[in-house]
């Protein structure tokens, strides 16, 4: 049974970091590409950003480049979420993805197979 597990959310002010984790089990994701998305209250699950296991190759967002960054352990099966610079506006509950797909496809809620039970961040002015 595949799991995505996501931890590390919290309330923290704006300015500050926080660090996501999702650890991945039930199956192998070595080929697949393991993405970040976020939703906030009343608007549609977004893009954060995403990384390919296999080779690392890692893919943002625009409104989280320079700031956030995705990273994988492969001993550990898990893919980090660094946050940094925070804003109110990245408030959201967080979730974690794979999709065995194209990198043409990652922007693309619908091209990923699982998803975690998601973890929330608020920002405080």
């Amino acid at each position: 049974q595949v799991q995505l597990v996501e931890s590390g959310g919290g309330l923290v002010r704006a300015g500050g970091s926080l660090r996501l984790s999702c650890a991945a089990s039930g199956r192998t994701f070595s080929s697949y590409y393991m993405g970040w998305f976020r939703q906030a209250p009343g608007k549609e699950r977004k893009f954060v950003a995403a990384i390919r296991w296999s080779s690392g190759n890692t893919y943002y967002g625009d409104s989280v480049k320079g700031r956030f960054t995705i990273s994988r352990d492969n001993a550990k099966n898990t893919v980090y979420l660094q946050m940094n610079s925070l804003k109110p506006d990245d408030t959201a509950v967080y979730y974690c993805a794979a999709t065995p797909r194209s990198s043409l496809q990652l922007r693309d809620r619908s091209a990923y197979d699982y998803w975690g039970q998601g973890t929330q961040v608020t920002v405080s002015s």
